[in-house]
């Protein structure tokens, strides 16, 4: 497995629009594990394949918060909300493209997702809790949308000129 670099804020390449992944294949599986690995390390909960590059409706997510053998890594490729609940929860959410920046964020309190599994086969899942707000901060990605877009512009616009000071620093002392 391959640890793949992290795509960080200001990139462009985060505000793409994924494209779907078109077959299960033995590459594809390899690529997930490099994800899941990729966002192990890191550490975090989720990963849209956006966010090492790859411009593809794929996402992995493991919010067990557990070591290797009690791991619970899912894959999810073409995922797609049909369905959100009604009620509102909010959860302070992080990104590992937007490294050390956190903030409080409303979302749906759960969702009905549908998507292609490493098997090949459709599945349907209704998600709560930190499993539904990671799903739909992860499937945001795929549509080039961030968490920072549902804050004020205020605070949003502090957050993106942070950012693009320090990717300009960096470029300057590289």
């Amino acid at each position: 497995m391959t640890i793949k670099p992290l795509i960080i804020l200001p990139d462009p390449v985060l505000r793409k629009v994924s494209e779907p992944v078109a077959r299960v294949d033995d590459a594809l599986k390899r690529f997930a594990d490099d994800m899941l690995e990729t966002m192990y390390e890191a550490p975090g909960i989720g990963l849209a394949a956006i966010q090492v590059g790859e411009p593809l409706r794929m996402l992995t997510i493991d919010i067990s918060k557990e070591e290797d053998d009690k791991r619970q890594p899912r894959v999810y490729l073409n995922p797609e909300i049909v369905g959100v609940a009604d009620d509102i929860s909010v959860y302070e959410e992080g990104c590992l493209s937007i490294p050390d920046y956190f903030a409080e964020v409303e979302r749906p309190a759960g969702v009905t997702v549908r998507y292609l599994g490493l098997d090949g086969e459709m599945h349907e899942e209704v998600a709560d809790g930190l499993l539904a707000t990671c799903l739909q901060h992860e499937i945001d990605h795929l549509n080039g949308v961030l968490f920072i877009d549902y804050l004020s512009k205020l605070k949003r616009d502090m957050v993106i000129k942070k950012f693009t000071k320090a990717a300009r620093a960096k470029r300057v002392t590289a």
